[in-house]
């Protein structure tokens, strides 16, 4: 029997790591709490402190398309962070930003308002004194933590991060938790 290629488009929650097993003591949520089609396998990852849009799939070349830096898909992110971004701040961004592990290509980063988000639990510290800004960033590379510590390396840290959009696959009205299954075209 052939095998349909499906995406899945998932809304991760925060403290949900982007695996189906875990082996702690006790065990963290996985994927497995939430995804019951057998087969697909993520594409790619997003950090157990970050929500939002993760891919999984059962065909291996969608999954190298979305996952293999040497296709570069486009990842946004909704970044909200402490103090009020700046513009200087937004045009180190763009150009690329010096990390331990080297410089990082240009990002496309903008202001935008707050979007209409669900309840983080536990929620984002709030502190009266510091302001939070939010901004859209979008990378086309995938290092480990990264948009985290380029927030950080331009002195914003990252407080909450939600990811929107892989390529052209949007996280859209999708709630925590819930997913979206959608059958690819087999010559994907």
């Amino acid at each position: 029997m052939v095998e349909i290629p499906l995406l899945v488009l998932f809304n991760k929650p925060f403290d949900v790591l982007s695996q189906f097993t875990d082996n702690s003591s006790p065990p963290r949520a996985t994927l497995a709490n939430f995804i019951t089609i057998p087969n697909v396998y993520p594409a790619g990852r997003l950090d157990r402190d970050s929500e939002g849009l993760l891919l999984l799939t059962n065909c291996g070349k969608t999954q190298q398309k979305i996952s293999d830096p040497a296709f570069k898909a486009p990842k946004t992110y909704w970044v909200q962070v402490e103090g009020i971004i700046t513009d200087l701040a937004l045009a180190q961004l763009a150009a690329g930003v010096v990390l331990n592990d080297g410089l990082t290509l240009p990002a496309l980063a903008e202001r935008m308002p707050e979007p209409t988000l669900w309840p983080r639990h536990p929620p984002v510290r709030f502190r009266a004194a510091i302001p939070t800004s939010w901004l859209s960033l979008t990378i086309s590379e995938g290092r480990n933590r990264q948009v985290r510590r380029m927030t950080a390396a331009v002195g914003f840290p990252t407080l909450r991060l939600v990811r929107a959009q892989i390529g052209c696959w949007q996280l859209g009205d999708l709630a925590p938790g819930a997913s979206r299954t959608i059958t690819l075209d087999a010559s994907m």
